[in-house]
């Protein structure tokens, strides 16, 4: 296999990190630009590599919004892996600047350095999201395939939680979610995802930068952010079961979600970089299985040894969805991806790591920015 000289955004974080072990296991030169924000790393990580970043990567520290730090990192890199964000769809709706900062400007950065590069960068790959499209979609019995948008806020006041036929009335139920549903963003994180992948599809096609916009389901894996209440549902859970505390769940624990391996997100990174069969398309990278959040719950509890029931609060969150899951059929057919990890097998390999970690529980304090914003009903 060819080496090649790969940049990877965000490459010191979740997702990014093992990204990076794929990358230089398969022979890459690779360069890491991460800004280390305590919120992920922690407060005392100062100036060093995290433990859990290669060695034989590169580490720049900077900002990917800052013009000067990303044109050096772009030095003799052939391939971008734009995977740099904010993360976390409750703190998006009260930090909204951070969050636009971040994921807006700093891919309008990297993207004004790309294009002085056309001809050096052989492949742009970027991580968008499944909470752009806001709910899934959804079959209704008498109107066929649906896209509904939020549930009305008289619904989820009276605790009907499951989503209903905006033109019949109908219980809706859930289907996979292809990537020609429209895009119904319900949070600033969810609109910045959007915009990320929209405008490097847009300038990749413009200065012929082959493109390539993986939609992320719900990963999770070792690495997560185990104190930062703002990552995946299954960091958060294992934090408070850690602390001996139960997982707080809003609406009725029923909501579903496509939990997707870690080690399958790198897996449909690396298939992009090999095939320019879905060059500039958007492609849902999850594994096609509903999972309940209760369900998930009662996972990490049994598997962490802790008699801890959940505490289902009966509340919503602004802008929560009901149900998403993906269809991978087009990740089937252009990238040959095919998820490799079952959900049992992935949170046992969670849990063995997870039992080494000390996590602050930062739920109690999360919960309440968002009540105090009236963003919690």
């Amino acid at each position: 296999m060819e080496q090649l000289n790969v940049l990877v955004t965000g490459g010191a974080g979740f997702i990014g990190s093992h990204l990076v072990d794929a990358l230089i296991e398969r022979g890459h030169r690779v360069r890491v630009l991460d800004r280390l924000i305590a919120q992920v790393h922690g407060a005392k990580n100062g100036d060093a590599q995290p433990l859990h970043l290669d060695s034989d990567a590169e580490l720049v520290r900077g900002d990917v919004c800052d013009r000067d730090v990303v044109e050096r990192a772009l030095d003799g890199v052939q391939v971008v892996y734009h995977q740099a964000a904010e993360v976390g769809v409750g703190q998006s709706m009260y930090e909204i600047e951070r969050y636009v900062q971040t994921n807006d400007m700093g891919t309008a950065v990297l993207l004004e350095a790309l294009s002085k590069k056309r001809d050096a960068v052989r492949k742009l790959v970027v991580a968008s999201s499944m909470s752009i499209y806001g709910e899934g979609a959804y079959s209704c019995p008498a109107c066929g395939v649906v896209h509904p948008q939020l549930r009305p806020v008289a619904q989820l006041l009276e605790r009907r939680w499951e989503v209903e036929c905006p033109t019949c009335g109908s219980p809706l139920a859930p289907v996979p979610t292809p990537e020609e549903k429209p895009l119904f963003p319900t949070s600033v994180y969810a609109i910045t995802k959007q915009d990320q992948e929209q405008l490097c599809l847009v300038v990749g096609r413009a200065y012929g930068i082959p493109t390539v916009a993986l939609r992320y389901f719900n990963v999770y894996g070792p690495r997560q952010a185990l104190s930062n209440p703002y990552t995946g549902v299954c960091a958060i859970f294992s934090s408070r079961l850690l602390n001996d505390q139960p997982p707080l769940i809003f609406e009725d624990g029923e909501q579903t979600r496509d939990l997707t391996h870690v080690s399958d997100i790198v897996q449909a990174n690396l298939l992009a970089l090999e095939t320019d069969r879905a060059d500039y398309q958007a492609v849902n990278i999850g594994t096609g299985a509903a999972t309940s959040v209760e369900e998930v719950s009662r996972m990490l509890a049994h598997g962490l040894g802790k008699d801890i029931e959940p505490e289902i609060v009966g509340k919503y969150r602004e802008g929560d969805i009901r149900h998403c899951v993906a269809d991978i059929s087009r990740a089937r057919d252009l990238l040959g991806y095919e998820p490799q990890v079952s959900l049992e097998r992935g949170i046992s390999e969670l849990l063995d790591w997870v039992r080494q970690q000390k996590a602050a529980d930062q739920v109690a304090r999360a919960t309440a920015e968002l009540e105090a914003r009236q963003l919690v009903h």
